[in-house]
């Protein structure tokens, strides 16, 4: 919105001539997306309060998450408006990226928020039923996968790009729409998963919507895109400024949900944030590195599927409890030790990430 409005005016007034550039939009959608959180997330903790949206607890689950019980849940609603508002204010609206992106956010953020107010306001315990839940989730990504395959931005559009294979890329032809969905359903549950203690969630988003911000802004510049090998997509750059609102919300997120938490994301934050960077990997044509930079999630969502496979087959668990920081967590763990050492792996990761840019 600032860029359509004042962009224009850069003739009469040079120094306006700075919108031009999408590295000042994205540090403006950091900062103004970090503010909104700030200054907004008291107002919404003391409302859920009086609205006694708190978090309920699983009794078979660790007992020290006892205490956490009523804490305010639906924080993701504060990370949605962050992340709505800045990219709004600061992008380039003409572009189809930034839209399809916001899109899917959006649509998984109210999939998220029904199912939090179906557990929390409601008192159904269940929630939305996995099938419903799933339903609603496969509809976006679907159509984003539909949307892409019918409007290519070029004939690498279906193809697959394979970290450290740069001259494998398989076309995927109609097969590109269920992987889109694969892709995006399936981060946007292993964000779900993830999100289980004080911080643990919010710290690898932040990491991974950094590295993939840094990803769109090389994948939109052909000149860098060609050095590094990597595919340059016509418009993603304006994607950095979708990243960048991410990381700033997440960092003004995290303020209040950094161990003791005051506020939790539930599922209105964690569905809508992993969507997005789901979103983001499948736009900027780096859909299986988000294996590596997602990691943490991945091992997350791999820990609860051997779970349930092995009690189901074998009626014995592997892990003490799924997902795998229960698990340390019953294993004796500090809280905090386990968020920080899950950060400092998804920090790691993200380095590693970006390093296969000159490894391909």
């Amino acid at each position: 919105m600032l860029y359509h409005l004042l962009f224009p005016l850069h003739q009469s007034y040079a120094v306006l001539n700075v919108f031009r550039y999408v590295t000042f939009r994205t540090a403006g959608a950091i900062l103004t997306a970090l503010l909104i959180s700030l200054l907004l997330g008291p107002a919404l903790i003391r409302k859920l309060q009086e609205l006694q949206i708190g978090q309920s607890i699983r009794d078979d689950g660790p007992a020290g998450h006892l205490q956490k019980a009523g804490t305010p849940t639906m924080g993701g609603l504060l990370i949605l408006a962050s992340v709505l508002i800045a990219t709004l204010l600061w992008a380039n609206l003409t572009n189809r990226f930034v839209w399809l992106a916001l899109f899917c956010t959006v649509w998984m953020g109210a999939v998220g928020f029904i199912d939090d107010y179906l557990k929390v306001v409601s008192k159904n315990s269940k929630g939305l039923s996995v099938r419903t839940k799933l339903l609603w989730q496969v509809i976006p990504s679907v159509l984003i996968g539909l949307f892409l395959y019918i409007n290519p931005v070029d004939p690498l559009t279906t193809k697959l790009t394979i970290p450290f294979l740069k001259d494998w890329m398989p076309d995927l032809g109609w097969g590109y729409v269920l992987f889109v969905a694969l892709v995006i359903v399936g981060t946007s549950n292993a964000v779900n998963l993830t999100d289980g203690l004080d911080g643990l969630a919010i710290g690898p988003i932040l990491m991974t919507a950094a590295a993939y911000t840094v990803l769109a802004y090389i994948a939109g510049h052909a000149s860098i895109a060609h050095y590094l090998q990597v595919i340059f997509v016509r418009g993603s750059s304006e994607l950095t400024v979708f990243g960048g609102a991410i990381v700033g919300a997440s960092l003004g997120f995290l303020w209040y949900n950094a161990y003791p938490a005051q506020l939790f994301m539930g599922d209105t934050g964690s569905l809508a944030l992993g969507a997005a960077l789901a979103t983001l990997a499948v736009l900027v044509k780096n859909e299986l590195l988000l294996l590596i930079v997602g990691g943490v999630f991945v091992a997350e969502a791999i820990s609860v599927i051997m779970q349930v496979f092995s009690y189901r087959t074998t009626g014995r668990r592997v892990f003490r409890m799924a997902p795998l920081h229960h698990h340390y967590e019953l294993n004796g763990m500090a809280e905090p030790k386990i968020i920080v050492r899950f950060w400092i792996v998804s920090f790691i990761l993200a380095l590693l990430s970006l390093t296969t840019l000159k490894l391909r």
